[in-house]
């Protein structure tokens, strides 16, 4: 596969659901080797989007191809892994078991123990599914994903439920296979996961796509700026200031989040001469991403929910 080629992609996509409009227009392109971040709020068009690549759905307009054919072609499916939130798989059978059996679907499967290492259960493979917890079976599930040798893999929320050195492996071996060609559409509610691993940021809203680009852009269309600080002046009023979305307070350090970076600074040293370790920060994916969709709703940080 050469690396960039378009592996699937959307032209002109339109699909209601009686009268509401889930997507609307939307043109998307996924290139072998480069792993995409499709973000959005809840009813974005987010799952839409991925079940018509995978040929669950039919658009109503527009056309949609993978690997160059009609997505509902048992020969074109046979190139996607998919990892969903939910798997309903057999408690009873063997971890081995169960990849061996998902392999045999596959004209050209990875080797069991490769599958295994690149997901990081080889010590699980001769215990029942079943018996595994929570973030055992989501790496179980990542495995299956991965072992057929997906030209394109689609990982929806794939770290939920997997401490922080598990996410760490999982980003290392999903890095692995976009270095090995395969296009990788991540969708997940931890915005710095997506900015950790993703090459292209897509965010949906209400079914038309907003901003297409790499994370660095996404930042870039946004003025919000993050000012640090230690100052003894008091958050509530820096708050109430002009061009302040927020101000807080942690220890001796003084955290702002403002619009009009240049003239808060100014005050800021105005008004507190012994300010110190004064530092100026881009917006962070969070900011950028709720100034873009209007989602007042702050997303887990990563370093939270590990």
């Amino acid at each position: 596969m050469r690396m960039n080629e378009v592996v699937a992609s959307l032209h002109g996509v339109h699909k209601r659901y009686g009268t509401q409009h889930a997507l609307t227009g939307v043109d998307m392109e996924l290139h072998a080797g480069q792993v995409l971040a499709l973000l959005g709020p809840n009813g974005a068009g987010k799952t839409t989007t991925i079940g018509l690549l995978l040929g669950l759905l039919r658009a109503d307009a527009g056309q949609v191809r993978l690997f160059g054919c009609d997505p509902q072609q048992v020969a074109a499916r046979r190139g996607i892994g998919v990892m969903l939130q939910d798997a309903a798989l057999p408690p009873t059978l063997k971890t081995g078991e169960l990849l061996r059996l998902a392999a045999s679907y596959y004209p050209a499967p990875r080797p069991l123990a490769e599958s295994a290492a690149l997901a990081g259960i080889d010590d699980l493979l001769d215990r029942p599914y079943g018996k595994l917890s929570g973030g055992q079976q989501r790496r179980v599930q990542f495995a299956i994903a991965i072992c057929g040798r997906p030209r394109l893999l689609f990982l929806d929320e794939p770290t939920v439920g997997l401490d922080l050195p598990a996410r760490q492996r999982l980003w290392a071996a999903i890095r692995t296979l976009a270095g090995e060609g395969a296009a990788v559409v991540l969708t997940t509610h931890y915005l710095e996961e997506a900015g950790h691993l993703a090459d292209r940021v897509c965010v949906l809203l209400r079914g038309r796509i907003v901003s297409d680009g790499s994370v660095d852009a996404l930042r870039a269309r946004v003025a919000t700026r993050s000012i640090r600080c230690v100052s003894t002046l008091d958050a509530e009023t820096v708050a109430a200031w002009p061009g302040v979305r927020q101000a807080r307070r942690e220890g001796t350090q003084l955290h702002v989040t403002c619009d009009q970076v240049e003239a808060v600074v100014r005050r800021l040293l105005d008004a507190d001469p012994a300010l110190s370790a004064l530092e100026v920060q881009a917006a962070g994916l969070d900011e950028a991403f709720r100034d873009l969709t209007g989602d007042g709703t702050p997303f887990p940080d990563l370093r939270e929910a590990a």
